[in-house]
């Protein structure tokens, strides 16, 4: 019984020294010990590791740097600059034969984190399109370097970059902007060093991110290679495709229906009488000017590209058709004035004789007679002038004319009250009322046609 008393008590023993030497892979003394003998074992940090293709000789191949990131935000998309802002977490994978120091299944920590001051080779990846980048380093430096026993590196990095964005605006404000992120190596050639996109989700995206852009939505994220020849090497580079549309109910909002407004407001200077020179002037001069200020602050907030774009060709239109209500009235008011003009001189110099028109007279000393044809009959009359500068020439007032054929038009016209219209509207004396009710129709038809041609050749944009 003693003898099987004691053999428990060795045997617990053990079990209890098993489990401590197990609590004692993570302690932080014997991770501090495995990195001080891997760092201090004749590892060289400014020299890159072999390759893991051991078919090669020598060096084994270039060292394979897998990519993936996670994007946390994009904003600033700035038109003016051609730039946007990207924050995220960027991590790369990569094989150091040199720091694996345990085998799969024994005791040694997984995996050990290095702190600051302890250096190792990286690769000297940059972002090939980036204008401005930082580290965060609040409230401690957000860099993660694992080294895993199988010689395994992780390195995790959060940063923020402005990167630049070359925009085609050609269907600004309905148009799809292509953005890229370009990661490459600077220095090592595809010989020393190739990147490749992590198999499982190279690229993710924070949730929400899809919809939280003020004035983009993010349409496609996509993966690509953009390996480039310069006149030192081949360099291999990653590149992530950023597909964003820009949100249209804003300017929808804020430019197409106010500036529809106001071509509508110039119209209704139409159905003023032509005498309302103050109102007429006041409306189309300020529907002008309002245009105006509001084209002014729209392409202030864009480049001066050298083509047309989507915008400029409705602000242009709406500012046509502004204006021509404008040159409408200015055309009224002459035709007003010149006939007020002329009859009223008419009436100074001329007298007034009444005339059947069945009958037929002579006027004598015509230069100083108004004829005025009393209708008594349906059919047309007709008045001859001698010609002559004799001042005592006579006037020829002629019985009524046959009745005309009906053209062509009158003959095929509908109805009679179509005819009587068409006739009454073609014959009226006043051009400037007439001015005033072709416009009336025209410019609004006209608007139209062109609401639809424009609509129909911008809105079908694809990715530029």
């Amino acid at each position: 019984m003693g003898l099987l008393r004691l053999t428990e008590v060795v045997v617990t023993s053990l079990f209890i020294l098993f489990l401590l030497l197990r609590v004692s892979r993570g302690d932080a003394t014997s991770d501090t010990e495995i990195i001080k003998k891997l760092l201090n074992k004749g590892y060289d940090w400014r020299v890159r590791p072999p390759g893991v293709n051991l078919s090669i000789p020598g060096s084994h191949g270039p060292v394979i740097v897998a990519v993936n990131m996670l994007i946390r935000s994009i904003s600033k998309i700035d038109d003016v600059n051609m730039e946007y802002s990207v924050q995220m977490t960027f991590r790369e994978n990569w094989v150091d034969g040199r720091l694996a120091y345990g085998l799969p299944g024994d005791l040694l920590p997984d995996f050990l984190i290095l702190t600051a001051g302890q250096q190792i080779w990286m690769p000297d990846s940059f972002f090939q399109n980036e204008k401005m980048a930082q580290k965060h380093m609040i409230d401690k430096p957000n860099v993660l370097i694992r080294i895993h026993k199988d010689g395994r590196i992780l390195y995790s990095v959060r940063i923020s970059m402005v990167l630049s964005c070359p925009m085609h605006l050609r269907y600004y404000p309905m148009d799809v902007q292509t953005c890229y992120i370009d990661l490459a190596s600077y220095a090592y050639t595809t010989e020393d060093i190739e990147y490749v996109w992590k198999d499982n989700d190279p690229v993710q995206l924070k949730e929400g991110l899809e919809s939280s852009l003020p004035s983009f939505q993010l349409n496609k994220v996509s993966t690509d290679y953009c390996t480039s020849k310069t006149n030192t090497g081949t360099y291999s580079c990653l590149r992530t495709i950023l597909e964003l549309k820009r949100q249209f109910s804003y300017y929808l909002l804020q430019l197409y229906v106010p500036s529809t407004m106001l071509v509508i407001v110039s119209w209704v200077s139409f159905w003023l009488d032509r005498t309302a020179v103050p109102a007429r002037v006041t409306l189309g001069v300020t529907t002008l000017l309002t245009m105006t200020t509001q084209a002014s602050g729209i392409n202030a907030k864009l480049p001066p590209v050298s083509y047309t774009k989507a915008i400029d060709v409705w602000i242009g239109a709406c500012l046509t058709f502004i204006f021509g209500a404008l040159l409408e009235f200015a055309w009224v008011t002459y035709i007003s004035s010149r006939n007020f003009h002329r009859s009223t001189k008419m009436e100074h110099r001329m007298s007034a004789v009444y005339v059947n028109k069945n009958q037929a007279m002579v006027i004598q000393n015509s230069h100083t007679a108004d004829v005025r044809v009393e209708q008594s009959s349906g059919c047309e009359s007709e008045v001859w002038v001698k010609q002559g500068h004799d001042p005592s020439a006579d006037l020829l007032l002629g019985g009524p004319r046959e009745p005309t054929k009906p053209s062509v038009f009158e003959r095929f016209t509908a109805t009679k009250k179509l005819r009587k219209f068409i006739r009454n509207y073609t014959d009226m004396e006043d051009k400037a009322k007439r001015a005033d009710l072709v416009s009336r129709v025209l410019f609004p038809v006209a608007f139209v046609l062109f609401n639809i041609l424009y609509w129909t050749m911008y809105s079908s944009s694809g990715p530029q």
